[in-house]
Formats: structure tokens, sequence, C-alpha cells
């Protein structure tokens, strides 16, 4: 795992059947360290077996269900 930011995290995963219980476990850890709803929090493929998640900023719209 690599902090890119105070408001940012890099993630390797190798263990694909520990693919979705691994984000979701960052995604909580992560939105509870900013104090935000999971829905803030953007997951992004940055590159094999690679996933950057981050706050978004207020600016950005949040998607509603």
């Amino acid at each position: 795992m690599t902090f890119d930011a105070n408001d940012s995290v890099t993630l390797k995963i190798w263990d694909r059947s520990a693919l979705h219980h691994t984000l979701d476990t960052a995604v909580n850890d992560l939105s509870a360290r900013h104090n935000t709803t999971t829905c803030r929090i953007a997951v992004t493929c940055s590159g094999p077996n690679t996933f950057t998640l981050s706050v978004r900023g207020d600016d950005r719209a949040l998607a509603s269900a």
C-alpha cells in the first residue's frame, strides 16, 4: 500500500479472489479517515493489478441512485 497524499492511496492487489474485499475495506477505511461517505471515494484502475483510491473534491458531482 502506498500513500500518495493525504487524500489518496494506491494498492497493488495480486490475489484476484480478494479484489472486491480488499477494495471495499480500503474504501471504508479511507472514508472513515476523512469523515465522509463511501460514495465520495473514487476508485481508478491505475495499472496492472493497481488501483488508486482518492477522496473526491466538493466540486465534483456525486452519483445519485
